[in-house]
């Protein structure tokens, strides 16, 4: 797929106490921009600069359009809600007054991808570990009020799960049951492998979840030390899954993903080209 003629914005959350937050999302910008596969790359953010709201002015109005690609774990209240409404996006393309298109793609954190990053994260943190005596396990946040990361850790788990290749996987969350606090009642396994569903590393991968795994060391070294020796187990700790620099790739292809959905027949790159066509005359 040609996306010459196109540009991609990808959404970040950010952060305004966590300066690691965006970093993710400007990594994976600059590698997909030194590839050269869209006319232009950018990145806007809900809690940092550039914002949302001065997204709409980022890009040229030459291009034909615009794929906007929120970097986020799952769907929820900010796809859903914030970020539709900061852009004045009015469904999965939006037509400005130009003829420029803006599609709106699915959060990175559906793509089938994901399971697979997952996978080569546990293997590359727990090289030596036997997988047949190995438990891993995926933690997200948890919350009563917003539990769509939760589900979404749930739904990854099920997936490895099936696949039979470790003893034991499962989902544990920050603040609700399952608690990750007691991921040595989850398993009986020797070797347990937890891996942060996150986008960003950040004060729950360096601090509270180490915490709660009963894990001494917090910052950087929370990963150089693996494995920890802790209430009798070895335990590996990985980084992020959203700080893989694969995640680059999956943004990519969310945006042929949509570009994929067709509208009477006729992809939305023509219907694109066809509209700047009609405000030109």
């Amino acid at each position: 797929m040609d996306f010459a003629r196109n540009g991609l914005l990808i959404v970040g959350h950010g952060s305004t106490v966590n300066p690691d937050s965006s970093t993710p999302t400007w990594t994976h910008a600059r590698e997909i921009e030194r590839r050269r596969i869209f006319a232009e790359v950018g990145c806007a953010f809900w809690k940092e600069e550039p914002s949302l709201r001065d997204a709409q002015f980022f890009f040229q109005e030459g291009l034909d359009e615009v794929f906007v690609v929120p970097n986020f774990i799952s769907e929820g209240y900010f796809t859903q809600t914030v970020i539709p409404r900061e852009l004045e996006l009015d469904g999965p393309t939006t037509t400005r007054t130009n003829g420029q298109i803006w599609t709106y793609c699915e959060p990175v954190g559906n793509n089938a991808v994901v399971t697979e990053l997952l996978l080569a994260r546990a293997h590359e943190i727990a090289p030596e570990a036997e997988p047949t005596e190995t438990a891993l396990l995926i933690v997200a946040h948890g919350t009563e009020l917003n539990d769509n990361s939760a589900v979404a850790a749930k739904r990854e788990a099920e997936r490895i799960r099936a696949r039979g290749e470790f003893a034991t996987v499962g989902n544990a969350y920050m603040e609700e049951p399952p608690l990750i606090a007691e991921w040595d009642q989850l398993t009986n396994a020797p070797n347990v492998i937890v891996v942060p569903f996150f986008i960003a590393d950040g004060l729950h991968s360096y601090e509270d979840i180490p915490k709660l795994l009963g894990i001494e060391s917090q910052g950087l070294d929370v990963f150089r030390k693996n494995p920890h020796r802790v209430r009798g187990r070895s335990l590996y700790y990985g980084k992020a899954i959203g700080t893989d620099p694969r995640f680059a790739d999956v943004i990519i292809e969310q945006t042929r993903n949509a570009r994929s959905v067709t509208y009477a027949g006729e992809e939305k790159s023509e219907v694109a080209s066809n509209a700047r066509r009609a405000v030109q005359a």
